[in-house]
Parts: C-alpha cells; structure tokens; sequence
C-alpha cells in the first residue's frame, strides 16, 4: 500500500468538510520499517494493561490496523520488542497506539508501522482488562470498528469508507 496522507486530504476536502474523513492531532511519532500504513481499524480501549493487545495480535491480521485507545497514558508501554515482531508474523499492517511504545531498537526492525505518542521503558500490568470493537476516542476524533485508517510521516487519517 502506498498512498500519501497530505494527498489523501487534497483529494478528499468534500470528505473532510462531512466528517467522513478525519485528521488526528499531530501527536503521534512513527516507529517500525513502512513508511506508510493502512487498513481497516481494529478497536480496543484500555488503560495501563496490554493483555488484551497480546491476544489480539496473535490472531490473524488480515492487513487490518491495531487502533488502541490507552487513555493517552505515558506511564508505561502498551507495545514493544515482542509484540511488534507478532503483529509483522501474523499479518498486521500496523498499530495505532494512544500510549506508549518501548523497545524501539526492535520496533525498527519490524515491517509493520507503529504511530504512538512516545516511548517509556516500563511495561505495562497485565490484568486482563479492556475492551475489544467499541468506538474509541483518540486525540481530536471517535473512531470505530472498521473504519479505513491512513498513517504516514504526514498524519494519522480516519475514514468512514476507502478512499480507493
């Protein structure tokens, strides 16, 4: 997949005057090997524990994208050297995480794309908590289960439908 965000918008201003299309703040920084990503939204909310992320990311991915509301939390990372090479085995076109990352060494050798706020070293608690397929809110937008996501150097890009 190839695209360009800045372009995607260009293209598309009807969609982003109707709220079809949707730009997120610019608070996210790009880690792994594509230098742009996109697929269908995977949705999970939780805050401080990534067991959930675990179980997803060892399902079939599908060229979908991991869209993980973490509360915007910087207390811990939410991704990192071991999940980021499970999602490139298993098919994922990449993660979206409001939260953290660590690892990024590893995370950089993956060819899969990670858009995240920033790194911390801490892990997250593992206690089984969240919530998989609701709409989330990340920075500046709600985003649903299935919605096309766009990720480059440029931005992060929520579509209702494919702008193919």
């Amino acid at each position: 997949m190839t695209f360009a965000t800045a372009d995607l918008c260009d293209a598309h201003e009807d969609q982003l005057a109707a709220g079809t299309l949707r730009v997120l703040d610019p608070v996210f920084r790009l880690f792994g090997r594509a230098p742009c990503f996109g697929g269908e939204a995977v949705t999970l909310k939780l805050f401080e524990d990534n067991t959930l992320v675990r179980a997803t990311l060892e399902e079939k991915g599908a060229g979908r994208v991991l869209v993980v509301d973490g509360g915007g939390s910087l207390r811990c990372a939410l991704v990192g050297g071991n999940l980021a090479p499970l999602a490139e085995k298993n098919g994922w076109a990449g993660i979206v995480v409001y939260g953290c990352v660590r690892d990024t060494r590893e995370l950089n050798e993956c060819y899969i794309g990670i858009a995240a706020l920033a790194t911390h070293p801490q892990r997250s608690q593992k206690r089984g908590g969240g919530e998989r397929d609701v709409a989330v809110r990340l920075p500046s937008s709600v985003v649903r289960p299935g919605e096309c996501v766009y990720v480059d150097v440029d931005g992060v890009l929520f579509a209702s439908a494919s702008l193919n």
